[in-house]
Parts: C-alpha cells; sequence; structure tokens
C-alpha cells in the first residue's frame, strides 16, 4: 500500500474512490451475510483502503453513492465473493455430529452381513465404486457382473466373485443376480463408440433386464447410475435414453430405488479421445470454483452410493440431481 503515497494526485483520487467502492461493497455484504466476521483478511483489506480513502481525499464523503460501472461490478464481486464464503456460525458442530451418524450408519450396516453386486465394474465409476466398497469391507459378500474377467492389482479383492455372462443371453445367467441385497449399475456406453443401436441396447436394454433379474433375484435395493438431464421426451438420444431407463425401472417396483444424475463427469478415461481430454482440462477451474455446477467426479459419485446404500431410506424413491450428490458424498444427508 505504501506506493499509492507517490502516485500522481489523479490516479490517488481514482485509487481513493476504488477504496469507497470496496468500502460500500463491503458494507452492503456486512448487512447481507456477516462478510466481516467470516472473512477477517478481506475485512482487514477493506478497512486499509477505507483509511487510505480518508487521507487522500480529507474533503470526500467516506461513503458515497456509487457510482459508474465500475462501482457497481465491484459491489457485485463482493457480494459474489461474500455469498460464497458464508457459513453458518453452526457449522463445525453439525459437520461433527453428521460424520458420527454416518459412522454410525457404516457400523450398523456392517452388522447386517449385507450382499451386494456391480454393474460395469470396468468402467470408470464402476471400477472406483469397486474400490471403495472393497477397501470399506462394507458388504460381506461382493460380486461384479461383466462380460469379461477383470485383473485386480492387489490382494485385498481376493473375496470378489466375478460372475462373467452374455449380456445378449442374460437370462441364462439369472443365478448370477441371486441373492444381493444392493444392486450398483454404471453400465454404459456412449454413441460415438457403440453407435446409436449398440448405445440402446447397452444403455437401455441390458440395464433393465439386468435389473429385472435382480428383482427376480431378491435385490431389494437398486441404485442406477443415469445423467443430469435425463428426461424420456428428450429430443437428445443420450438424455432420452437416460430418462427412459429410469422410468422403466421404477415400473419394477424395488423395495428401495435411487436414481443418480451427475453432470459432466471428471476422470481419468483409460480410453480418452482428444476431445474429452480438452473437455476435462478446460472444466477443471470451473470445478475448482464451482464443483456443483456442470462438474461431478467419479469420486464424488461413488461416495454419495456408498453413503446413500448404508444410510437407512426416507423414501423409496430417490432421483439424486448434481448438487445433493455432492452433499451426500460430502456426507450432510439429503434434503
Amino acid at each position: 500500500m505504501c506506493f499509492f503515497l507517490f502516485l500522481p494526485t489523479r490516479k490517488r483520487l481514482r485509487g481513493a474512490r476504488l477504496a469507497q467502492h470496496f468500502t460500500a461493497a463491503s458494507l452492503l455484504c456486512r448487512s447481507q451475510c456477516s462478510l466481516f466476521s467470516l472473512a477477517p483478511s478481506l475485512s482487514r483489506l477493506l478497512s486499509s483502503l477505507t483509511v487510505r480513502s480518508r487521507c487522500c481525499n480529507r474533503s470526500r464523503m467516506v461513503y458515497p453513492p456509487l457510482e459508474g460501472r465500475r462501482g457497481a461490478l465491484l459491489v457485485i464481486a463482493v457480494a459474489c465473493v461474500a455469498w460464497w464464503i458464508r457459513v453458518d456460525s453452526s457449522y463445525p458442530e453439525s459437520e461433527r455430529r453428521m460424520e458420527q451418524e454416518l459412522e454410525s450408519h457404516r457400523e450398523n450396516f456392517r452388522k447386517q452381513n449385507r450382499s451386494c453386486f456391480v454393474l460395469g465394474a470396468s468402467g470408470e465409476t464402476g471400477s472406483v465404486l469397486l474400490r471403495e466398497i472393497v477397501s470399506s469391507r462394507l458388504f460381506s459378500r461382493v460380486t461384479t457382473i461383466g462380460r469379461r474377467q477383470l485383473e485386480f492389482p492387489d490382494d485385498s479383492y481376493k473375496d470378489v466373485v466375478q460372475e462373467v455372462v452374455d449380456f445378449e443371453k442374460l437370462d441364462d445367467y439369472a443365478n448370477a443376480f441371486k441373492g444381493h441385497d444392493v444392486g450398483f449399475c454404471c453400465l454404459g456406453t456412449t454413441r460415438a463408440k457403440a453407435g446409436a443401436a449398440g448405445f440402446v441396447r447397452v444403455d437401455h436394454d441390458y440395464v433393465l433386464k439386468s435389473a429385472e433379474l435382480a428383482k427376480a433375484g431378491g435385490c431389494t435395493h437398486f441404485n442406477l447410475q443415469s445423467s443430469k438431464g435425463a428426461d424420456k421426451n428428450s429430443g437428445f438420444l443420450y438424455t432420452k435414453v437416460k430418462g427412459e431407463i429410469e422410468a422403466d425401472v421404477h415400473k419394477l417396483d424395488f423395495e428401495r430405488y435411487t436414481v443418480y444424475r451427475p453432470a459432466v463427469l471428471l476422470c481419468d478415461r483409460k480410453e480418452s479421445r482428444p476431445t474429452e481430454w480438452m473437455t476435462r482440462k478446460v472444466l477443471s477451474p470451473v470445478a475448482a470454483l464451482f464443483p456443483t455446477f456442470i462438474t461431478t467426479p467419479v469420486e464424488t459419485v461413488v461416495r454419495a452410493m456408498i453413503n446413500v446404500a448404508v444410510t437407512p431410506a426416507s423414501k423409496s424413491v430417490q432421483l439424486l440431481e448434481n448438487a445433493e450428490i455432492h452433499r451426500l458424498a460430502a456426507g450432510k444427508g439429503a434434503h
């Protein structure tokens, strides 16, 4: 701030006006969300600018009305920062309480000796989900159902049962779906990889048939990974198919049915195209600033799935949008 005193008079006056804009904006934020009590460092910065304003321009009002485009933009910017950093004064206590409740749910769930299966365990989400399930030891029996045998990285997977099936003849493999309490479906492909017909066959037909066999085999809680914007009436093939499979699985009337609608998944794909790589690079800064806006890390989806599975159901059907997935992944519970 010392260099401020050596600026030409006109620039000092401009700096003073800027400081006054900061001060007025801070007053607005103080009335809206107690910015000063929540951000001491920003408070000290604004206070120092106010003092400088008084020193350099004694004859002017200290808190003049904001004028001009710069003042308006400054108010908006500081208000946005205030909104972003505001927190509830009871946050630490409530956070600890929710963590304790979640841990209690995990322990109770573990004692029930539940079993689960994972569809699509070779995919980006499914592989991370399987890893977390194995490391958490929440299930007494874990089964993967897929079209090929998987190679696991270490001995922690030694108790995982692998069922290799032909998805074109799933009825012949009905036994693979029997005896599981919880089912996780991360099965899916892309139109670019499988073509339009192949995409519908995998993301709808295979998923629906698997859900039917799971229901017949005794599965009580079916978890389906869908997508943000899923709508059976959509004009776009991807979101239309996702909406249709959500509705068709719902008709099977599982005792508990949870649908996850993440936004753009952030992950390191094994088969990454240049456009996908570029998309991840572009969206990474957005994800850092606005984590629930248009992106969802795969790990976040997985944590939400596990937290939902171990928590007693508040309703039989849950449709979780992106923001709710982030909340559940953080252990904050559903609204």
